[in-house]
């Protein structure tokens, strides 16, 4: 599904794991060394040198972004990335869950990456509520795609019907200047 408020978005459904692009995003946690959710399944598909580089990395604060090869993965490389725990809004989160993604996109135009997928970011374990973190990323990715010629195309990957359905009406909100 193409979104008017950048022809370069897609929204899917799906595994990010599986998909072909020259980059898919972690929601990582700080230690990059793998965890649950989407960081886990990502080191589970990546195999063991995913782990191994991430280690070199030396972990990564939370709003930042650090790069490393997609090994076992179709995608050529993963942005890990720290997206902030929900403590109720008065804490940051919504700054640092911006920067996530800006940081993230930074890095894929730095490489000249034209195809990123991106999962919602610290909307598992970490508690942001959906809603507030589907407007935050696609606010932040089309804002950085009208500044940016790369990357060429965002995919929004989701796991389940109710976030896609929520990004569905984010990006009709977007097309419709309500973001």
């Amino acid at each position: 599904m193409a979104s008017a408020c950048n022809d370069r978005i897609e929204l899917i459904l799906g595994d990010i794991t599986r998909l072909e692009v020259d980059a898919i995003v972690n929601a990582a946690n700080q230690s990059l060394l793998g965890g649950g959710g989407v960081d886990g399944a990502i080191h589970r598909a990546a195999g063991p040198d995913l782990l191994e580089e991430c280690r070199k990395l030396n972990g990564c604060r939370t709003g930042e972004a650090k790069i490393t090869g997609g090994h076992q993965l179709r995608a050529k490389y993963v942005i890990h990335t720290v997206g902030p725990v929900w403590g109720g809004g008065t804490r940051g989160e919504a700054a640092l869950l911006a920067s996530c993604y800006r940081t993230s996109l930074a890095l894929a135009a730095e490489r000249q990456l034209q195809s990123v997928a991106f999962p919602a970011i610290s909307c598992g374990v970490y508690g942001y509520p959906w809603r507030d973190a589907a407007m935050i990323a696609v606010r932040e990715v089309c804002a950085f795609l009208k500044e940016n010629p790369e990357p060429q195309k965002v995919i929004f990957c989701c796991f389940d019907h109710e976030m896609f359905e929520i990004y569905q009406g984010t990006l009709a909100d977007a097309d419709a200047g309500r973001i």
